[in-house]
């Protein structure tokens, strides 16, 4: 009997013990058993980012350079990418930091560009990473409502340009027998995003694209490819000023960074990062679809009017309907 009481006392203590876990965790249980950055992964190595002007990408130029990775930035501004190798070479002082401007939706000639540049600013090696963190994303609006300028705009930057850079690249890394692509996508990619309709769908088109390349071509032949899906993230402009709203609790992008990278050194495929109760859906539209989904559209409208309100996208309240502005 004593012996029954303490096996159940164990198995309560484990049970509660994995509730606390995933109630306060910020990322799938894969991905936090990982702990720490593999430094040699990183170290020496050229990382290419795109969308590297501010928010996460800025971050993730930051942390990267401290792990001494060589660095090639990217986005639209020529001038927001000198004030962030700026910064780098003052603060951490890695050997290189080279700049590349260009518009992912510039069309195949101009990526083509891109990719020999990038490919040629350092001796000894192309690119070892592609970090895809460019994106494109409107205020929230229902699914009917978005234009057609809109719908191209987001397909064009988050989908086609990413996909064709890829393909650009890629035969590179495959002539090296090495190379590695993360692709920031979003939990918007994994489940329905009320509000969001188009960038929720030009994620699921980068999961589907990236996922069946890896298992298609890349992986028999060393290349790897890392999903990453962020839910709402607390991000900085270029003043430095927080963005975000008032959306409730968000991971920072450094924390959002710091993972991100566990993630790629760790070769993971694909991993979540959020709060709850951003998270918590994420798994039941993975394993218990018919409830997600549910759930998803109990929440749907209310979601959209929260969003013209400029109140909590994310709270729970939005199930009970409490569309009142935070």
């Amino acid at each position: 009997m004593l012996m029954l009481m303490l096996m159940l006392l164990f198995f309560i203590s484990v049970f509660l013990f994995i509730l606390f876990t995933f109630v306060t965790s910020d990322g799938d249980f894969t991905l936090l058993s990982k702990r720490q950055v593999k430094r040699e992964q990183i170290q020496d190595k050229v990382v290419w980012i795109t969308g590297a002007s501010r928010g996460i990408g800025e971050i993730l130029a930051r942390q990267l350079a401290d792990l001494g990775a060589k660095l090639i930035l990217s986005a639209r501004s020529e001038a927001e990418l000198e004030r962030v190798k700026k910064q780098l070479m003052g603060k951490y002082a890695p050997d290189e930091v080279k700049i590349l401007p260009f518009d992912l939706a510039s069309g195949e000639i101009s990526l083509k560009e891109a990719v020999e540049k990038a490919e040629s600013f350092f001796s000894g090696g192309g690119v070892d990473y592609m970090i895809h963190n460019a994106a494109y994303e409107r205020p929230k609006t229902t699914a009917l409502e978005v234009t057609e300028e809109s719908l191209k705009a987001t397909f064009n930057v988050n989908v086609l340009g990413t996909i064709s850079l890829t393909r650009l690249l890629a035969p590179f890394m495959l002539r090296r027998g090495r190379g590695h692509f993360v692709v920031m996508s979003s939990a918007a990619g994994k489940t329905p995003a009320p509000g969001q309709a188009v960038y929720s769908a030009s994620k699921y088109a980068l999961n589907g694209y990236f996922h069946t390349l890896r298992s298609e071509q890349l992986y028999q032949r060393g290349i790897k490819v890392t999903v990453v899906c962020p839910g709402p993230i607390e991000t900085l402009n270029g003043s430095g000023e927080t963005s975000g709203g008032n959306s409730g609790k968000r991971v920072s992008s450094e924390r959002c960074a710091e993972l991100t990278i566990i993630a790629a050194t760790h070769g993971l495929k694909e991993v979540w990062i959020s709060y709850q109760p951003v998270l918590a859906v994420m798994y039941l539209v993975q394993y218990m679809p018919t409830i997600g989904y549910w759930l998803i559209d109990k929440i749907g409208g209310n979601r959209v009017e929260a969003a013209a309100q400029k109140g909590n996208t994310y709270s729970l309240s939005l199930l009970f309907g409490n569309k009142k502005r935070d």
